[in-house]
């Protein structure tokens, strides 16, 4: 294994629920295992007197939600468009190769099995299912760009 591989793996992990990789290649053993990260809170003293804060400005106050756990599920955002996002860390492309069309573009209908990319990560290449129904109203990652787990990659109408 390389370094770029070996910092790929870290990467995976770091932006994983895994707390651990152990990988075999050729010989060489990599264990990556990640430590709980403690939290330390320091209570700040101020010297000037405290300021009510309305609600509305937004600091100290937290949204409530009235959604069910069922529709946070399902990636909406304004005006009934879903996205879909990232599974993993990866480079992202819209054809299956450099000579090929786009799998899907502005405008075209996807289903839950329709495939509308292709990330890449550790030189292996994942096709993408849509897992939602309807039009694609907007890509948001260029070809070849490097796209973060959770990463919203198209909007869907």
């Amino acid at each position: 294994m390389n370094f770029k591989e070996i910092k790929e793996l870290i990467e995976i992990l770091d932006q994983s629920s895994l707390t651990e990789i152990n990988i075999e290649d050729k010989g060489n053993v990599v264990n990556l295992k990640k430590e709980k990260e403690t939290e330390i809170i320091t209570p700040q003293i101020s010297q000037q007197p405290m300021q009510q804060v309305s609600p509305q400005q937004g600091v100290m106050s937290a949204p409530v939600s009235t959604q069910s756990s069922e529709e946070v599920n399902t990636n909406a955002v304004e005006d009934n468009l879903q996205t879909i996002n990232a599974p993993m860390v990866g480079t992202f492309y819209k054809s299956p190769s450099p000579e090929e069309s786009a799998y899907v573009q502005v405008g075209d209908s996807v289903t839950n099995e329709s495939t509308v990319c292709i990330l890449e990560a550790m030189k292996l290449f994942n096709e993408i299912q849509a897992e939602v129904t309807g039009e694609i109203a907007e890509i948001l990652v260029e070809d070849g760009q490097m796209v973060e787990y959770g990463q919203p990659l198209f909007k869907v109408k």
